[in-house]
């Protein structure tokens, strides 16, 4: 069996503007150890993360912990944002139809098409094994979407308070069998969403 520990990065700084060079807050260093924590027992055969400097640097002590390097996919990245991204209405759009999106942003389709290129390849270069990838929420949602296309726009909604969050994901060969999720920490999400859920 393979398994996937997919880690959703612990709580960025949001008034950073830049968002592949965007740093945790301080109160998400400190959350990054409970990745650390529950990663601890666990027989890691590799690290592989996004690019993007929250989800690297929320498994980076966990990395470290085990003396093993982080290897960077920048198929693994977030969502490409584009204006008024993260409001509620626009969540609604782009998940009720997956090539919806704003100018300049990414639709789910073309998320979804890059995250799951590389994690079929990671399926199929480390058989039984146990990896550790650093991503962001909807980067994992679309993979779950991938897998159980019930998986919505309210899962999505749950997820996005979660910072970190470790869902790990089980495999035979190729074949999703299960998950399970190891780790919730409940941050709330400071963007724009808040003003316009209903």
């Amino acid at each position: 069996m393979t398994s996937l520990y997919f880690v959703r990065h612990a709580e960025p700084d949001h008034g950073w503007a830049d968002d592949r060079t965007r740093p945790l807050t301080d109160a998400g260093m400190a959350d990054s150890a409970r990745v650390t924590e529950t990663l601890y027992p666990v027989r890691v055969d590799a690290f592989l993360s996004s690019p993007y400097k929250r989800s690297y640097d929320t498994i980076r002590a966990a990395a470290a912990d085990k003396d093993m390097a982080i290897i960077t996919d920048e198929r693994l990245r977030e969502r490409k944002n584009g204006p008024l991204s993260n409001v509620y209405g626009m969540f609604q759009k782009r998940w009720a139809d997956f090539d919806c999106h704003e100018e300049d942003g990414e639709s789910l389709n073309m998320v979804q098409r890059r995250n799951m290129e590389a994690v079929l390849e990671i399926l199929k270069s480390h058989t039984d094994e146990n990896i550790v990838i650093g991503t962001h929420g909807t980067a994992l949602s679309t993979i779950q979407n991938y897998y159980d296309p019930s998986f919505c726009c309210e899962d999505f909604l749950r997820m996005i308070d979660f910072m970190p969050y470790i869902l790990r994901m089980d495999f035979e060969g190729t074949r999703f069998i299960g998950k399970e999720e190891l780790l919730i920490v409940k941050k709330p999400f400071s963007g724009t969403v808040r003003a316009d859920r209903k």
